[in-house]
C-alpha cells in the first residue's frame, strides 16, 4: 500500500483514478480547490496549487503524487489563457518544487495527446519517440501541456525528482463535465434540440472509457514507468460526426422513437485551434505496462447516456 496524493481528484478523471486506488488498498488525500472529493473514505486538502506553502504542507508523506489539477476544458483556456498558463505550467512546477523538496516523491503528470498537434505531419503513427514543434502547438492548452512536460523534465534531470507523464487521449464517462462534446450531445438529443457539428466532423479521437484510463494510473506506479513517458489512448478512430450519430441513435432508440424523429446534425463554422486529430500508438504501454483499453466505443457510450439521463431525469 502506498500514500498518493491525487491533485484534481474531485474532477472527472481525477475521481475515476481515486476510486481504482482505493480499491486497490492504497491511502489516498484528494488536492482539490473549493471542491470536496465524490467520496468520503478519502483523506481531503483544499489546496490553490498557485501557494507553494499550501502544496508543500499538503503532499508531505506522500509516496506518489498524482497531478491532474489543470485547466484542461480548451474553451476555457481559450478564454483566460493567463491562468490556464498559470496553472497548468505554474502549479506544476510547485508540485514538483515540492517533490523536490521533500524528496523521495514520484511526480505523475498528466499530460495530454494534444501535444502531437506540434508534431511533423510526416509522422503517421505517433509514439512517445515523435519529436514535436513547438510552433506547430496550435492552441494555449496545448502549450501550456508542452510546457509542463518541459518543466517535468527539467526537473528529473536538474534535480534527480522521479517523473511519469502519461500523455492521456479523451476520456468519456459517468461524471464528465457537462459542457464537454458528449454530454451536451446527449442533453441535446434527449431534448429533441440540433447535435451541432464542428466543420464536417471529420476530426477524430481515440475516446477512451474513463475506467480503462483510471486504471492505466495504478500500472503506472510500479517501478518500470519510472522517467517514462506513455500514451494512453482509445483503441480506435472515432469521428466528432460518428460520436453526433451514434448519440442520436441511442436516445432515439431507447426511446422509442421512430428514426424520423431522433434529433436532427447541423454543421457549424470549424473552431479555432481544434485538435484534428491524430494516430497515436498505446504500444509502449501494454508492453511495458501491460495496459490496454478493454472498453469497445459504443458499450461505454452507452454506459454514459445511461448515467446522464438518470443524473438528469430525462
Amino acid at each position: 500500500m502506498s500514500r498518493i496524493v491525487v491533485t484534481g481528484g474531485s474532477g472527472f478523471i481525477g475521481s475515476h483514478v481515486v476510486d481504482v486506488l482505493v480499491e486497490r488498498g492504497h491511502d489516498v488525500t484528494v488536492l482539490d480547490h473549493r471542491v470536496p472529493p465524490h467520496r468520503r473514505d478519502v483523506a481531503f486538502e483544499d489546496v490553490d496549487l498557485l501557494d507553494l506553502a499550501s502544496v508543500l504542507a499538503a503532499t508531505r508523506g506522500a509516496e506518489h503524487v498524482f497531478h491532474l489539477a489543470a485547466v484542461s476544458n480548451v474553451n476555457q483556456a481559450h478564454r483566460d489563457p493567463v491562468h490556464t498558463l498559470s496553472l497548468n505550467v505554474i502549479g506544476t512546477s510547485h508540485v514538483l518544487e515540492a517533490a523536490r523538496l521533500h524528496g523521495g516523491q514520484r511526480v505523475h503528470l498528466a499530460s495530454t495527446v494534444w501535444v502531437y498537434n506540434g508534431a511533423s505531419p510526416g509522422a503517421a503513427l505517433a509514439d512517445e519517440t515523435t519529436p514535436f514543434q513547438l510552433s506547430g502547438a496550435g492552441h494555449v492548452y496545448t502549450s501550456s501541456k508542452m510546457a509542463a512536460e518541459m518543466v517535468c523534465q527539467n526537473y528529473r534531470a536538474l534535480y534527480g525528482v522521479p517523473v511519469t507523464i502519461l500523455r492521456y487521449g479523451i476520456p468519456y464517462g459517468p461524471r464528465m463535465r457537462e459542457e464537454l462534446l458528449i454530454p451536451r450531445f446527449i442533453r441535446r438529443a434527449l431534448e429533441g434540440e440540433p447535435l451541432q457539428v464542428n466543420g464536417r466532423g471529420e476530426q477524430f479521437r481515440s475516446f477512451l472509457y474513463v475506467n480503462d484510463l483510471a486504471q492505466a494510473h495504478v500500472h503506472a506506479l510500479g517501478p518500470t514507468a519510472m522517467n517514462q513517458v506513455y500514451n494512453l489512448e482509445g483503441p480506435r478512430k472515432v469521428t466528432v460526426l460518428e460520436v453526433a450519430e451514434r448519440i442520436r441513435r441511442l436516445v432515439g432508440q431507447a426511446g422509442g422513437l421512430p428514426e424520423m424523429e431522433w434529433a436532427a446534425i447541423e454543421f457549424t463554422p470549424e473552431r479555432a485551434g481544434d485538435f484534428a486529430g491524430r494516430a497515436v500508438s498505446n504500444e509502449k504501454a501494454e508492453r511495458e505496462l501491460g495496459w490496454r483499453p478493454a472498453v469497445d466505443f459504443e458499450d461505454g457510450l452507452r454506459e454514459t447516456v445511461a448515467w446522464f439521463r438518470k443524473r438528469w431525469g430525462l
